[in-house]
């Protein structure tokens, strides 16, 4: 296909002024073929067509990539065992919260009612 020579050769061409003019360097390497294409078929479909691309000699091997660390499943047994013993515990844990307040509840009315009936413990009026 010409038009894609003539289009790298453009880039290229264009790549080399933009460094002439700012005298920087720039890691850009137009690749010789493009990658994928698309073909249309008789029936107006559009059909994508990957093309290999050659080798660059210049560029780094690619990083290999990084494997990420995950613990392995616990094997507890059954689930549904699992399951009904931390429903348990929550259970016990709200029990013992309703507990401790009901307690506290009872604590609190009960000073409560000695302070109305015992007169004495009036703060002095002032005036």
């Amino acid at each position: 296909m010409k038009w894609i020579r003539e289009r790298d050769a453009l880039i290229a061409q264009t790549l080399a002024f933009v460094q002439s003019v700012t005298g920087k360097k720039d890691e850009f390497h137009p690749p010789e073929r493009p990658t994928a294409a698309f073909e249309v078929t008789p029936d107006a479909t559009i059909k994508a067509v990957t093309i290999e691309a050659e080798p660059q000699a210049a560029s780094p091997p690619p990083e290999p990539p990084r494997t990420l660390q995950v613990p392995p499943p616990r094997m507890s047994g059954d689930f549904r065992t699992e399951m009904q013993v931390r429903i348990a515990n929550f259970r016990k844990h709200q029990e013992r919260f309703e507990r401790e307040r009901e307690d506290y509840c009872a604590a609190t009315l009960t000073k409560l009612r000695a302070a109305i009936r015992d007169g004495s413990t009036r703060p002095p009026a002032e005036e």
